[in-house]
């Protein structure tokens, strides 16, 4: 049995559950347990920990854990130290980047950067805000905002720096976006001493690349058909493929068998086209990794 232990993050809160569904689908199953902060894996060499996203980056630097997942956002926030292993694009409600834009009641004079100096201003992201301020010439009064942030203005700040997916919250707050700070996406951080270990940079390479995989298959189906030669022209004028498709003789020498990947939206518009073109035996099913 192997003594080697990879101390993983997982990020508590909203997006605990898609974290999981994720992990799930590269072939990892975690299993949350209430009022517990250490989840169980499936892997005997991997112990989770679930942590706030916003504090992820920084236990990773200090060596408490040996990699995890957090958005990019805080890794600016708290200018951590680590190594970005890789890009996980997906969120709470979509697989858009989430956006940290500066908001103001809709009735505010202010309309640009520029009108904030001397304001107060309500965030999450202190230092993020504050350094995008000096970028600007801009001085204002930055406070931390403890949650509930788009009910501040206009009593208890000028403006707010939030994060938004949809930016439906912000407008059934009366608000609106005057500008656009930070893009953020999920990334998967590695301590770096982690990553000069031989063993634990193999173990999340590993573990990325099924997560990448993982997300790659979403959305994606295999279609698989038998072809006459003659027809295999116009059946694969058809496929819209993620590579070329795989065609394989068969017993036949008169069929083939053709193999793609494809959306599965596109499934229900390309199937009677791919029978009135020749196919038979036209089979869907699912992807569940797909690993270049």
């Amino acid at each position: 049995m192997s003594t080697q232990l990879l101390k993983l993050g997982l990020p508590a809160g909203s997006l605990q559950e898609a974290t999981g569904e994720l992990f799930r689908r590269a072939g990892y199953k975690i299993t949350y347990t209430s009022r517990s902060y250490y989840p169980h894996i499936d892997d005997s060499e991997i112990q989770c920990t679930l942590i706030r996203a916003q504090e992820m980056a920084r236990y990773v630097q200090d060596g408490v854990l040996d990699c995890g997942l957090t958005g990019y956002d805080w890794i600016m926030e708290t200018e951590a130290k680590v190594v970005e292993l890789a890009e996980l694009v997906f969120s709470k409600v979509s697989r858009r980047p989430v956006r940290w834009v500066l908001a103001v009641p809709n009735d505010s004079p202010v309309q640009s950067v520029k009108d904030l100096q001397g304001k107060r201003i309500a965030t999450e992201v202190v230092n993020l805000t504050r350094r995008w301020l000096a970028e600007h010439g801009v001085t204002a009064q930055v406070e931390f905002s403890w949650g509930a942030t788009e009910v501040k203005p206009p009593r208890l700040a000028d403006a707010i720096v939030e994060v938004t997916e949809t930016g439906s919250s912000l407008k059934a707050n009366n608000l609106r976006i005057v500008a656009e700070l930070l893009q953020s996406t999920t990334r998967f951080i590695a301590n770096e001493q982690a990553c000069r270990d031989p063993w634990k940079k193999q173990k999340m390479a590993d573990m990325v690349l099924m997560l990448q995989g993982a997300m790659a298959a979403e959305g994606k189906v295999g279609l698989m058909m038998n072809v006459r030669k003659r027809d295999l022209p116009a059946v694969i004028n058809l496929l819209p493929a993620l590579q070329t498709p795989t065609v394989t003789s068969l017993s036949d020498p008169e069929w083939v068998d053709v193999l793609t990947i494809l959306d599965e939206s596109v499934v229900r518009v390309i199937a009677p086209k791919l029978k009135q073109a020749g196919a038979r035996g036209i089979v869907e099913f699912p992807l569940s990794k797909i690993i270049d």
